[in-house]
């Protein structure tokens, strides 16, 4: 089976989706599939660099094509001539090529398959537009789709009102080895988040947060580790230093993965103010480190506290109850060791070779929906 994926952003992009699909890909290489991954040739946030056109990423082969317009909604068509011998397209995200390999179905003939990644509600920006957009073009371009595949239980919720037919939901792998059991041994007062710099992340709640604690305690410390996105790093530093907390909050700017499990192994628990998350995959790697987990309750934070509870969900709107928050989640690691084990078991679930195999049956009956 020939499988071409597209997506927006990919290696050496960092992020959730650069991540998702990184690993999708390797998984299904390994598993002996012939798998291309289609990407555009500049990283949203270093524009001026342009990509080398063909590379290689674990086994996989990566296209990047030239693209103009807005971040927000790259416009690239060249992808039309990287898919012609595709057995399955599968798309990520809800974007340009969402919708235009939609449009072209009837030119292309590919059996398309996409998942959501939180699709494009990551903000409140443009409420409106988006929500008109959603319930028009995406409604329109959803039935080109042999399958449509929910990472998280609230993009199932949010595509069965226009996707019922074709909507199934597989949740994102994690790469569980990457940090496994890397907490620190001990409990001790330094937390880590990971993340874009993006406004949904809402680092300015979690900054505020993070001042009412170094209030009551000045031995905290934070960890902030992520790439460029709606905020520079120049901007975070900023932030940071408005609030007096230059000693107390240290900013990574896209570490190596060497680096960020050091990061990790200094660190007791994962602190997330995030006000939507497609999937929440960097939660799910603090898990699988054995971190304790103080997190805002977006829906996908949510979905996953269900499955363990020793989660702990916080209103990082309100900097005081998320301060206290914290400070009862690390008397808790202390009082209870055990559920640094049950962080752990509770990420397993996630293993990617389980989600490559169900992507494969997806793959499957797609082609027979199409034959």
């Amino acid at each position: 089976m020939r499988i071409v994926h597209v997506v927006r952003q990919f290696a050496p992009g960092v992020g959730g989706l650069e991540e998702v699909v990184g690993r999708l890909a390797e998984s299904q290489a390994r598993a002996g599939l012939d798998v291309r991954v289609v990407t555009l040739d500049r990283i949203f946030a270093d524009p001026g660099v342009r990509l080398v056109a063909r590379d290689s990423w674990m086994g996989a082969d990566v296209v990047r094509i030239p693209w103009r317009g807005s971040p927000r909604y790259p416009l690239a068509p060249s992808v039309l001539s990287h898919i012609r011998d595709a057995d399955i397209v599968h798309v990520h995200a809800i974007d340009f090529f969402f919708d235009f390999l939609a449009l072209t179905k009837v030119i292309h003939g590919k059996p398309l398959v996409a998942t959501t990644h939180g699709g494009f509600f990551h903000t409140k920006a443009h409420g409106g537009l988006k929500r008109i957009w959603f319930s028009t073009v995406t409604r329109a371009s959803v039935r080109a789709y042999a399958a449509i595949v929910a990472c998280s239980a609230s993009d199932f919720a949010m595509f069965e009102k226009i996707a019922p037919g074709n909507l199934t939901t597989i949740e994102n792998g994690v790469d569980i080895g990457k940090f496994a059991d890397r907490a620190s041994p001990s409990p001790v007062k330094r937390m880590v988040t990971i993340g874009r710099f993006s406004e949904n992340k809402r680092y300015d709640r979690l900054l505020d947060a993070m001042a009412e604690l170094v209030r009551r305690d000045a031995e905290w410390r934070l960890d902030i580790v992520g790439a460029e996105s709606d905020w520079s790093a120049a901007r975070m530093r900023k932030e940071v230093a408005s609030r007096a907390l230059d000693a107390n909050v240290c900013v990574h700017v896209r570490p190596g993965i060497d680096e960020m499990a050091a990061i990790v192994s200094r660190s007791s628990l994962f602190v997330s103010a995030s006000e939507h998350e497609g999937f929440g995959l960097s939660l799910i790697e603090a898990a699988s480190a054995g971190l304790g987990v103080v997190a805002h309750g977006n829906e996908a934070f949510l979905a996953f506290a269900k499955q363990c509870p020793d989660i702990a969900i916080a209103d990082f709107a309100q900097p005081d109850a998320a301060a206290q928050a914290i400070e009862t989640a690390f008397a808790r690691l202390i009082e209870d060791p055990g559920s640094r084990a049950r962080m752990i078991a509770a990420a397993q679930r996630y293993d990617w070779p389980d989600v490559a195999a169900r992507y494969l049956e997806t793959y499957r009956r797609a082609l027979s929906v199409s034959a």
